[in-house]
């Protein structure tokens, strides 16, 4: 039922691919996109975790609207502990609205959970048919109400009243969970916008209905119109907290729609670029999960350097990361190459990412590349290192150690051959000096060709030179060469 409500919520992970920095290094190169696939398992969309301990009104209180009940529902299919507890609070806050096929979904899956729990002293909610009745009336009412007003403002020709109307009849079909329609309806007040603000709300509502929808290709266009608009109005400007607010929308939305996207470094990126102060996005995401998504992200697919500059150095995550303990504590750890440390807070921390509806899907991923990357940061000064010793540091043994580094080596992303019988993993020599002339050469003469291609287009530009085919040419050419076939 979730999965048809969210349009697909879970995406496989197995085709992601990941942004990463050169490093030049003696022992170590890392390729432009390293497989993690071969270390990752197929992402599990039915699994499920019991030993939870999220207390669900605290949880909840940071989300409104749809997301609230949307994130309620996923957190009910994968944990049994609380499926009825969240079930009910589910119900509660379906019953704030006019989707009563919504109500009707979630009342049968509480009944289904009540009836095969063990505990004998599971109260739930009878079904409520006469609250469903006269939800339907008075949707059905307002709908009607507005479908007039919407009428009668196209027949005054008022372009402030038609957009108004079209906004509280996408409003109204949001209240009743279609999606569809009222999608259709923000996208249909865009004829009617009259100024820069008119357009960003416009926006921003298309990208809150894209989300829900799970169409990402969607929130992505609406994003880039936002900040077209802004730039082209000289909007943006730190003094002005309403701008500045609506850009920390725009950038936690393409995050999202990045994370969803598998690009990780581009959504960290975005997720870096918000700024607490002016965070109000709660139908979407809370400052939490901003602190969580865009530390996994960076962790995985940023550099010592970038780590340190982008993220631990910032002052505007910093913020952010303070309401994450522990996730900022797996930053730290990791930044100061305490990596046993690291990975033990993320394994102690993983039941509650997959329990979150929008990064669970990429979690296995996510923690694949950051511990290849450990893995690569601990090797990297270094000509030989001793497995023995290796695997204490990542707090695991010696032949599961052995298996991690030889599908490293098999992927290119470590230059290494292993000595099993001594546990020593060395370094392949690598002529640096050669290898930088070489790539130096090969990066002037992919410039040359490229500078030769834009002047060779622009004196053709410049001299209204173009080449086209006679349009006989090609009939005499294979002609021609029939006749000496013949012979």
């Amino acid at each position: 039922m979730h999965g048809e409500l969210m349009n697909n919520v879970i995406v496989s992970i197995d085709d992601a691919e990941m942004d990463t920095e050169n490093e030049n290094n003696l022992s170590i190169n890392i390729s432009n996109q390293p497989s993690a696939s071969s270390m990752v398992q197929a992402y599990n969309p039915n699994f499920e975790i019991n030993n939870s301990s999220i207390d669900l009104d605290m949880y909840v209180s940071g989300y409104s609207g749809l997301m609230r009940i949307f994130r309620l529902i996923f957190l009910a299919e994968h944990c049994p502990t609380l499926r009825i507890d969240t079930l009910k609070l589910a119900l509660n806050y379906v019953m704030e609205t006019h989707n009563t096929q919504l109500y009707s979904s979630v009342h049968k899956q509480l009944t289904d959970a009540a009836n095969k729990s063990t505990c004998q002293s599971v109260s739930i909610p009878s079904y409520d048919s006469n609250w469903v009745d006269t939800t339907n009336k008075k949707g059905a009412m307002k709908l009607e109400k507005l479908d007039t007003d919407l009428k009668s403002a196209k027949s005054l020709a008022f372009k402030d009243c038609i957009r108004r109307g079209q906004e509280d009849l996408a409003d109204h079909f949001l209240d009743m969970g279609d999606l569809t329609n009222a999608l259709k309806c923000y996208c249909r007040s865009r004829d009617y916008c009259s100024n820069n603000k008119n357009i960003t709300n416009l926006c921003l509502n298309v990208i809150k209905v894209s989300v829900l929808m799970q169409n990402w290709s969607n929130v992505l266009s609406y994003v880039s119109k936002v900040e077209t608009t802004m730039e082209a109005a000289g909007l943006g400007t730190e003094t002005n907290k309403e701008e500045m607010s609506l850009l920390c929308k725009v950038k936690c939305a393409a995050g999202l729609a990045e994370l969803n996207s598998k690009r990780y470094k581009s959504a960290a990126k975005c997720f870096l670029a918000a700024h607490i102060d002016n965070f109000n996005y709660y139908e979407i995401m809370t400052p939490n999960n901003v602190a969580t998504y865009g530390a996994l992200c960076a962790l995985a697919t940023y550099d010592r350097r970038e780590l340190q500059t982008h993220v631990i150095q910032s002052s505007s995550f910093k913020s952010f990361l303070e309401l994450e303990p522990q996730i900022r504590e797996i930053l730290f750890k990791f930044n100061e190459s305490k990596y046993a440390i690291c990975l033990k807070l993320m394994d102690q921390m993983k039941d509650y990412l997959m329990l979150d509806m929008y990064i669970s899907p990429h979690v296995d991923t996510l923690y694949a590349w950051i511990r290849q990357r450990a893995l690569r940061q601990y090797f990297s000064p270094y000509k030989s290192a001793d497995l023995r010793r290796m695997s204490a540091a990542f707090n695991t043994s010696t032949g599961a150690l052995e298996e991690e580094l030889i599908q490293l080596i098999l992927d290119g992303q470590i230059q290494a051959r292993i000595d099993s019988q001594n546990k020593i993993l060395y370094a392949k020599d690598v002529d640096q000096r050669s290898f930088t002339f070489e790539r130096s050469l090969q990066m002037g003469k992919e410039y040359q060709k490229r500078t030769k291609s834009v002047i060779l287009r622009s004196l053709l530009l410049k001299y209204n030179i173009s080449v086209r085919q006679a349009p006989n040419q090609q009939q005499v050419q294979s002609s021609d060469q029939q006749s000496i076939g013949c012979k």
